[in-house]
């Protein structure tokens, strides 16, 4: 296999957001794709927080997107200098509340959707959370915080009792897998 090379690109928007281009691409067999469009996203952060006596720490918002409201595990775009372990602690604390004395465990690095998409989302577990602060929203959020006990999580999951995405049931699926080892 061979990679397809680039021949023309432009960018139809740019915004805080992320941007769309457009690109030429020539394949591999000489067929050209004049119209490839390519989203381009910042990199996120997520992660699986439970607490000492195993509950996971969940946030519920809207979706305008899916258009409903989705039990998710927290999640964000790094700030400019920020680390990986530091955007997700960020993250979490803004949205929940919540901190822990423990290190973030990286679970996975994973593309999001190569197929459109340029960004990747780093997976955390982290142990040990407790409630430290009051959530520090921004504006455009409206934020619920859940605490559902770990293991019923893949059952609602598995049951389709709870709208939730992608990200949070591969997570879940991952952390449980890291603890199971444990």
């Amino acid at each position: 296999m061979k990679a397809w090379k680039t021949t023309d690109s432009e960018y139809l928007y740019k915004t805080p957001f992320g941007n769309l281009r457009k690109d030429a691409c020539k394949l591999p067999n000489g067929i050209t794709i004049d119209d490839y469009y390519v989203n381009e996203f910042a990199d996120w952060v997520n992660a699986v927080v439970l607490t000492k006596d195993n509950q996971m720490v969940l946030v519920e918002q809207y979706r305008y997107g899916g258009q409903g409201f989705y039990l998710e595990i927290p999640a964000g775009k790094k700030e400019e200098g920020e680390t990986d372990e530091e955007g997700i602690l960020r993250e979490i604390q803004e949205e929940t509340g919540y901190t822990s004395m423990e290190n973030p465990v990286l679970l996975g690095e994973f593309m999001v959707n190569p197929a459109t998409q340029n960004n990747k989302i780093k997976t955390f577990l982290l142990t040990d959370a407790y409630k430290s602060a009051e959530q520090h929203l921004d504006e455009t959020e409206e934020i619920e915080v859940k605490l559902i006990e770990f293991e019923k999580f893949g059952d609602l999951i598995r049951n389709q009792e709870i709208q939730t995405q992608l990200f949070t049931a591969s997570a879940y699926y991952m952390a449980k897998a890291v603890l199971d080892e444990r």
